[in-house]
């Protein structure tokens, strides 16, 4: 066994690797365990690693490689994410940006008013306070943050300097688990059933992109007869398609085109909003009992997905289809709101169409956009790669403000949230397409996490327990508990009661104020959906630079 005993200096890298495997396993297992349908989650990670580096398994690592993997585990996280939320980003921020994060503000201002305060109290080193503030509402770069704010102030020694981490390993743990809490606790106090928010979500999400609808109508309006239908008065203005139509005369269904002649008992199949529809129908006739969908006909309907680089960033109108093979695109799904195929709509990879025309037709239309499966989830390397350094470019930039001794920057989290969420909102530069699949981005999410985790725990459990016995610890963790809990069930308490907010955003509120990604994997195994991440991501960005601002402001006003 001297080999196993001798594995961390003769081979140290294997060494880590198995430790953080270990770990992982380990903690996945302990956030498997639930009681009452209430378990850690992907947070059981963190805790084995505190157990773990208390017992030592972190002392033969260097504190160079046990960082790298808690910060590429943290990139990884929190680049997938703004590339999930990234395509509904800008809707959810119209409708709810500017109420979220001035609920999420005030949280990070609550919380610091607080822990100035408990220190005032309990008389708390001003560098142990700011990172109480940061480790009870888990935020790492608040930390760094502090910590050289901290070493620009004249006359701290080493022991001072060294306050800020002990107090952040003391209150990260309770951070996390007090985040969860507050999720807990604010469900039960009003009674929300987690299924019946997420339908309640999806209902506001789908305000203002109302899902197309059909209808068959019968052409009754003499003035519209022997005229094409790319000649209807409105058609454009209105967002119709209509993609069938049925001769008088005939027992047939057959596609219609912009081309097509109308006459007087003809019966369309018109596509868009019921609004849009109400409003052609007034202009047509009236509503066909017969259903074109279930008339007979050398007619059929397919979704084809767009895989070509070809035909990306090129609008519904530049593709004509439907002039060179006889097809009529009708809707279009994009990151799961569905939409009238509307002509100058551009197209992005992935974007799902539905089209109407003949068997050979489509298969036409499929050569064009791509349609291929196999590009659909293969995962491509280079965009990803790409845009992380794009958004640690971002996130180390500096941004001098005032006569603060440090620039204050977004950070390794907040640079490649941002990235991402602007890249796949853009879609594709030049033959860089910025997409991620569905298996790809949960994989990546999910490994990031865990790896983040893990280093964490090693890292934080070798010092947890004395700290907590010999430091002042136990206040320091009853400081920090209050500095969780307490602004997150205000403010919860505040967008339920006088905002209306759902469950759904509320924890995402939650987990982003505290820039927690722990908490959002809880939040999302809660829901059962990533929905919370899109409250996360709109608030995320504001509140990473206001607790980075903020940690150092307590220590350069109050030091």
């Amino acid at each position: 066994m001297k080999w196993l005993t001798d594995l961390p200096t003769t081979m140290p890298m294997a060494y880590t690797v198995i430790a953080l495997a270990v770990v992982a396993v380990a903690g996945l297992a302990l956030g498997a365990v639930r009681i009452r349908g209430i378990g850690l989650g992907i947070a059981g990670v963190l805790f084995a690693g505190i157990f773990f580096g208390h017992l030592g398994l972190a002392a033969p690592i260097h504190e160079e490689v046990l960082g790298f993997v808690r910060e590429f585990g943290l990139i990884l996280f929190v680049y997938t994410i703004g590339m999930q939320v990234g395509p509904g980003f800008t809707a959810s921020l119209r409708r709810n940006g500017l109420p979220l994060n001035l609920l999420s503000a005030a949280i990070v201002f609550l919380g610091a008013g607080l822990a100035l305060l408990l220190g005032l109290i309990f008389h708390i080193d001003i560098g142990a306070v700011a990172g109480l503030f940061a480790g009870a509402t888990t935020n790492t770069p608040a930390l760094g943050a502090a910590a050289e704010a901290l070493k620009s102030v004249p006359g701290v020694d080493s022991a001072r300097a060294a306050l800020p981490g002990l107090s952040y390993a003391v209150a990260y743990p309770f951070g996390i688990i007090g985040i969860i809490t507050a999720m807990i606790l604010i469900r039960r106090m009003f009674s929300m059933k987690p299924a019946e928010e997420f339908a309640r979500f999806e209902a506001e999400q789908q305000r203002g992109v109302e899902p197309p609808k059909r209808l068959n109508l019968v052409v009754e309006n003499v003035n519209l007869d022997g005229l094409a239908l790319r000649d209807v008065p409105g058609t454009d203005a209105f967002g119709v398609v209509v993609s069938r139509i049925k001769r008088a005369a005939s027992p047939e269904v057959a596609p219609a085109s912009l081309d097509t002649i109308l006459h007087c008992g003809d019966v369309l199949l018109a596509v868009g909003s019921k609004k849009a529809l109400e409003r052609f129908k007034i202009l047509v006739g009236r509503v066909s009992e017969l259903d074109l969908m279930k008339a007979p006909g050398n007619v059929i309907y397919e979704r084809l997905v767009v895989t070509r680089n070809e035909v990306l960033g090129r609008t519904v109108n530049e593709l004509a289809l439907e002039q060179m093979h006889d097809v009529i695109v009708t809707r279009i799904q994009r990151a799961g709101i569905e939409m009238t195929a509307v002509a100058g709509l551009r197209l992005q990879f992935g974007d799902m169409l539905q089209v109407v025309g003949t068997r050979e037709s489509i298969e036409e239309a499929a050569g064009v956009l791509g349609n291929s499966v196999k590009d659909l989830n293969a995962t491509h390397l280079v965009p990803i790669f790409l845009g992380i350094a794009l958004g640690l470019l971002l996130g180390s930039y500096p941004i001098t403000i005032g006569d603060m001794p440090a620039p204050v920057r977004l950070g390794l989290a907040g640079g490649p949230l941002i990235a991402a969420i602007v890249l796949s909102r853009i879609g594709r530069i030049g033959r860089v397409v910025w997409y991620l699949p569905a298996t790809a981005n949960l994989f990546l999410r999910e490994f990031g996490i865990v790896l983040f985790l893990a280093a964490v725990g090693l890292k934080s459990g070798a010092h947890f327990v004395h700290a907590l016995v010999h430091g002042g610890g136990l206040t320091w963790m009853l400081c920090g508990a209050v500095v969780t809990l307490v602004p997150l069930l205000i403010v919860a308490a505040i967008g339920r009661i006088f905002l209306k907010l759902n469950y759904v955003n509320l924890c995402g509120l939650l987990a982003g104020s505290m820039t927690d990604p722990p908490a959002l994997a809880f939040a999302n195994t809660a829901i059962g959906s990533d929905a919370p991440s899109v409250a996360y991501a709109a608030v995320y960005p504001l509140t990473m630079l206001l607790r980075i601002v903020v940690a150092q402001l307590i220590v350069l006003l109050f030091s």
